[in-house]
């Protein structure tokens, strides 16, 4: 018995990735920039003491991941870089998506982005945002 993934929006999720690389842009989405190939799925809560941002990024080298925070806003980036492989023969079906990402949150008052921190664990990117002393 062979199972068949049943995606109904397949096509115009593909269409609209075109759309995005050929105008530059993704209409409107906060998420991203045109230059994004992939979005990592994020969760963002906060505690007494600290924000905290936790994204899943596996396969992505930390060296290829970059965090900043300019104006308040706090910016991820990075690459997961296509794995060199050969493959003579046979039947492949590759589904990961590889390529840059961008994610872009607009931090509140209180973050204080001098003792921002970012760690990497098993695949999932975490970054502390400590608060400011009241």
């Amino acid at each position: 018995m062979t199972l068949v993934r049943y995606e109904p929006w397949r096509l115009v999720n593909r269409l609209h990735q075109q759309l995005d690389h050929v105008f530059g842009d993704t209409f409107g989405s906060p998420e991203a920039t045109g230059n994004s190939d992939w979005l990592p799925a994020v969760d963002i809560h906060e505690e007494a003491e600290r924000f905290v941002v936790r994204a899943d990024v596996p396969g992505v080298d930390p060296k290829d991941i970059d965090v900043t925070a300019d104006n308040g806003v706090l910016t991820v980036r990075g690459e997961r870089k296509t794995e060199k492989r050969e493959n003579g023969k046979g039947y492949e079906r590759i589904e990961r998506s590889v390529g840059t990402f961008v994610r872009r949150f607009t931090l509140p008052e209180t973050a204080n982005t001098d003792q921002i921190k970012a760690k990497q664990t098993n695949g999932v990117l975490e970054i502390t945002i400590p608060k400011q002393p009241q």
